[in-house]
């Protein structure tokens, strides 16, 4: 009787979580960047997303506000050739914004990681990861 209640309460979780929704990109909702590639970011740096509804994106990207328009379907996101405010800030800083922005221009997919991470993935090489701001 024992184990015929534990299969019917195995089987029940199982079909429930093959039943729930797959994580899901937000729209209007701000990201945090976590790594770059293969680097994760300068201490005390922060880099951010936010993809509005209307098709823009926008953040910070450490030293300078971004903007870029971008396109989603399904798993499939790209992004325009960002622009950027002009601001002059420490080289390192800078170095790592233009990574961040060349990065942004080669990203072709999403997913979101067992860990709940946003990434932003190119053709090849390693992902942005990104944390939803609330996690901060």
């Amino acid at each position: 009787m024992k184990a015929n209640l534990a299969l019917g309460v195995l089987a029940t979780g199982l079909m429930a979580g093959c039943a729930s929704e797959a994580p899901q990109l937000e729209q209007d909702s701000a990201y945090q960047v976590e790594w770059i590639g293969e680097r994760p970011l300068i201490d005390n740096s922060h880099l951010t997303l936010t993809l509005g509804a209307d098709g823009r994106a926008f953040g910070s990207a450490g030293c300078n506000h971004w903007f870029a328009s971008y396109s989603l379907k399904d798993q499939q996101i790209s992004f325009s050739q960002a622009g950027s405010t002009r601001k002059m800030c420490a080289p390192a800083l800078m170095e790592q914004e233009q990574r961040f922005l060349d990065a942004l221009s080669k990203v072709q997919r999403w997913d979101i990681s067992t860990i709940d991470q946003l990434q932003l993935w190119p053709a090849e090489g390693k992902p942005i990861r990104l944390w939803p701001a609330q996690y901060q």
